[in-house]
């Protein structure tokens, strides 16, 4: 689904992304994990096209590295950003109605549209409330939502339990769970190394720029160099 093959960032004269490498394959939850400053977020900002890149990226075969932004979401890949991003003076059914701007179905829509409330029930019981007064863990559902009514392919995640309650950061990983059960490819960028470890099935380390690491989630969990690193033991 994804391939990406020397993939580097630049900040002026500071590189984030030092030629990484890596794939995931259709039907894949796959974990990028590491430190603050490791290039994770630079990683997924640059294939989704928000910043400029050196590289080759692939998706489902097709080089998307000189794809405009607003094209992406027709090709296939979505993401939800550090922070959630929500349009907060927009309510919940409009934000929604947002990650599905380049459809023209209606009907398919409206079906969408059911699909997310009930995947996602708080969102339901909100629909017409503005997004800027929903909690943080209902942001970060909406900011889900909202991709998923582009249907995508491949979504990628950045950091989707930060700031959240434990509680709620449960009830995120149950819904990306149930994400990924109806087939939806996962590139999962996370911070909380064994949550991130025991959602996915493979894993990477990225540490200054660099992909250090490469295994299943099992092997990297029970890797003495993660578990001091990243686990805390």
């Amino acid at each position: 689904m994804l391939e990406v093959s020397d993939l580097q960032v630049h900040y002026g004269g500071i590189a984030a992304v030092k030629g990484i490498s890596f794939a995931v394959d259709q039907g894949e939850t796959v974990a990028l994990i590491g430190a603050n400053g490791a290039g994770k977020t630079s990683t997924l900002k640059a294939l989704a096209r928000l910043l400029p890149a050196l590289g080759s990226v692939r998706l489902a075969g097709e080089d998307i590295a000189a794809q405009p932004v607003h094209r992406l979401i027709g090709k296939g890949l979505a993401l939800v950003p550090e922070g959630r991003g929500v349009f907060a003076r927009l309510t919940v059914a409009e934000n929604l109605a947002m990650g599905a701007y380049s459809r023209r179905n209606n009907a398919d829509m409206a079906r969408d549209f059911d699909k997310i409330y009930e995947l996602l029930p708080r969102l339901s019981e909100r629909r017409g409330q503005l997004a800027g007064t929903l909690s943080g863990g209902e942001q970060q559902m909406l900011a889900l939502g909202r991709a998923l009514m582009g249907r995508p392919q491949l979504l990628l995640l950045d950091e989707p339990s930060m700031g959240l309650a434990p509680l709620m950061v449960q009830k995120v990983f149950e819904t990306i769970a149930a994400v990924a059960a109806s087939g939806v490819t996962i590139l999962l960028v996370e911070q909380n190394a064994r949550l991130a470890l025991a959602t996915a099935s493979r894993g990477y380390v990225m540490e200054s720029g660099r992909i250090t690491l490469a295994d299943s989630a099992a092997s990297l969990l029970a890797d003495p160099r993660v578990r001091e690193a990243y686990l805390g033991e």
